[in-house]
């Protein structure tokens, strides 16, 4: 399967296929000097495989999870091409999930103004959002992607054969982000989650969620104006993860922060499909009562949030799949 991100002179394709890892050389330009940044918590054989249709590659390992997603990790990353003597003519490839992914493409974004990059998603959440669009960040004080920039890859290869490592929970928190696609733009997306054999379906939950996310992407490259429907639950979401200090993942936040932006019909759908992707063993108490968080320190953290401002803030809001709308709410009525 292939989609195409028309960007003009910045359009790249996206390949979605069983087994591509080494065919990378067929789809990038590798034929120089190659960055190949990965975590430790990816199956080394990933990188190695990139590296090797590489004509001069080179792995860099950061430790997995959110905590490495901060200046110094990506020190360590730009300190390894300046040592490696890369040039404005070589690139990056990610092969790893959403943190790989923003930390290498920020280290291209920023390396000599800005050299190629590619990116390689491993994890179903990375598959299905921080895939497309070219937004790479880090965090900074505790606040979730408040440093970054847009730099969109030279092209994507997705390999399903890769989410066939991931834990259980790992797995239904990276749907979450499917599922949100589906209530904004594809009700027929949402309805397979909720009658269909997910595990079947997963290739098509993906390429479904990619053609809704393209498509907004290629209407509003650098979010500002419709891409911030694709921050569906995302804005309590953050706050929610900020708060929860590592305690639930990012899928969990959003399928958390979803609930408190859309009508009582998709609340009680959505509960049903959070049973079936087996989140409420982690989710269930905070559902009951966002209190155990704290909503003082969730919204705290979402003052900080980019959509924010003044003690208002862009919220997306869902009342029948397939479609939401933008407003302006205060903090302090989101939680009612």
């Amino acid at each position: 399967m292939k989609l195409t991100v028309n960007l003009g002179e910045k359009s790249y394709d996206i390949i979605i296929e069983h087994n591509i890892l080494k065919s990378a050389g067929k789809y990038f330009n590798l034929d120089r000097k190659v960055m190949v940044v990965t975590d430790d918590g990816v199956p080394a054989e990933y990188a190695e495989t990139v590296k090797d249709v590489c004509r001069d590659g080179y792995i860099c390992t950061i430790p997995g999870g959110e905590a490495s997603k901060n200046i110094d990790m990506l020190q360590v990353i730009l300190k390894a091409m300046l040592e490696n003597n890369f040039s404005r003519r070589d690139c990056v490839v990610a092969v790893g999930g959403g943190v790989v992914g923003d930390m290498a493409g920020f280290a291209a974004a920023i390396y000599m103004r800005g050299i190629d990059f590619y990116n390689i998603p491993t994890t179903i959440l990375s598959q299905v959002d921080s895939s497309i669009g070219g937004k790479v960040a880090i965090d900074f004080e505790g606040l979730k992607n408040i440093v970054g920039a847009f730099h969109q890859p030279r092209g994507v290869l997705i390999d399903p054969e890769t989410i066939k490592t991931l834990s259980p929970r790992q797995r239904a928190s990276g749907l979450v982000e499917a599922v949100k696609t589906g209530i904004i733009g594809d009700k027929t997306l949402f309805e397979m989650f909720e009658n269909d054999d997910i595990d079947e379906k997963t290739d098509e939950m993906i390429y479904r969620s990619l053609q809704v996310k393209r498509c907004v992407v290629e209407q509003d490259p650098t979010e500002k104006g419709i891409r911030k429907i694709l921050n569906f639950g995302h804005t309590v979401g953050h706050g929610i993860e900020a708060a929860a200090e590592g305690k639930l993942l990012h899928g969990e936040c959003v399928a958390l922060g979803m609930m408190y932006v859309c009508s009582d019909d998709i609340k009680k759908r959505l509960l049903k499909i959070y049973e079936k992707l087996g989140l409420m063993e982690n989710i269930g108490p905070y559902i009951e009562n966002i209190g155990l968080i704290g909503k003082d320190k969730i919204m705290d953290a979402m003052r900080h949030d980019k959509k924010a401002a003044d003690d208002m803030c862009s919220v997306i809001l869902s009342d029948s799949i397939g479609s939401c709308n933008i407003t302006e709410r205060r903090l302090g009525e989101i939680f009612g």
